[in-house]
């Protein structure tokens, strides 16, 4: 026999189940999230889009990485003095990076500055430089000394050259933790991949230079973010899953992301965190790439 339930009692139950929901999607959103990669007046943003773009995103924490006193990172992105003094005054939802162009005299002065002042890391490193070079070593003795990771853009023939020669650094410098990034770092997934394809749409082969510096050196690390690791998600899905799974103890979530809605369509950044909720292989996984690895690799007190 089923019992009767009058109306009252069916709509308390009804009404407690609901709240019960609604809780659960509170913490749900609670969960912290670290954006790894993003950048002040990127293309003109305000301080206040990016707060708001933040937040949209449900990222509770974002590393900002300056650009060096010439160039903008080729995105209108601040120097040095704006992530200062956008994470002093919002401490709890930034931090900071300290750069500057790689290979002028006045390069380590104005690393060792704002790591002083505070700065958790060098970069983001996008600069006409081989990735083995004697000025890029420079950058790295500067970590070295610090103890902090460097963040590189990796540019087939313009930044951050030479990727198939990268191990070598890796070797000199290993306890220094490098993090790659952009259209190289991602498109080297692929064992076949054509290094003039910035944005390749072809199936994968596992075994490329990315894969192998991941799996090889316990001093490398990658950033999902951009239009470069959004692209690594969706031109070949089956291998992205696997990807991830093999690699799990060494990506982190980043945007990279200069739109002001931070969410839809339109926002990258968004999209990549969609993506990673998607394929990563378990709760426990999804978790690592959002916040567990970012908190452990960059020294984060969250």
């Amino acid at each position: 026999m089923t019992p009767k339930v009058s109306r009252r009692e069916f709509l308390a139950v009804t009404s407690a189940a609901m709240v019960g929901t609604a809780v659960g999607a509170v913490e749900a959103e609670a969960e912290p999230v670290v954006d790894i990669h993003q950048h002040t007046t990127y293309s003109g943003r305000t301080n206040a889009q990016l707060i708001a773009h933040q937040e949209a995103m449900g990222v509770t924490l974002s590393v900002l990485l300056p650009a060096g006193r010439l160039y903008g990172l080729d995105a209108e992105c601040g120097k040095n003095d704006t992530v200062l003094a956008l994470a002093k005054e919002h401490p709890e939802q930034f931090v900071f990076f300290a750069n500057e162009i790689t290979d002028i005299p006045e390069a380590r002065e104005e690393i060792e500055k704002h790591l002083k002042l505070g700065g958790i890391g060098i970069g983001e490193q996008k600069f006409r430089v081989a990735c083995d070079s004697p000025e890029f070593h420079r950058v790295a003795e500067i970590a070295q000394e610090f103890k902090v990771p460097v963040l590189m853009h990796f540019m087939h023939d313009r930044y951050n050259t030479g990727i198939e020669r990268f191990h070598k650094t890796l070797e000199k410098f290993p306890n220094v933790n490098f993090i790659g990034h952009a259209q190289t770092w991602w498109g080297n997934v692929d064992k076949n991949h054509e290094q003039k394809a910035l944005y390749p749409t072809t199936k994968v082969t596992p075994g490329g230079i990315t894969d192998r510096l991941l799996s090889d050196y316990a001093n490398m690390y990658g950033d999902l973010s951009a239009g470069s690791g959004l692209n690594f998600f969706t031109r070949d899905e089956e291998h992205a899953r696997a990807f991830l799974e093999r690699h799990q103890d060494k990506l982190m979530f980043g945007s990279d992301c200069n739109d002001v809605f931070g969410r839809g369509p339109g926002c990258q950044g968004a999209n990549i965190l969609a993506n990673v909720r998607k394929m990563a292989p378990s709760k426990a996984v999804e978790r690592k790439l959002l916040y567990g690895n970012a908190k452990r690799v960059l020294k984060l007190k969250v």
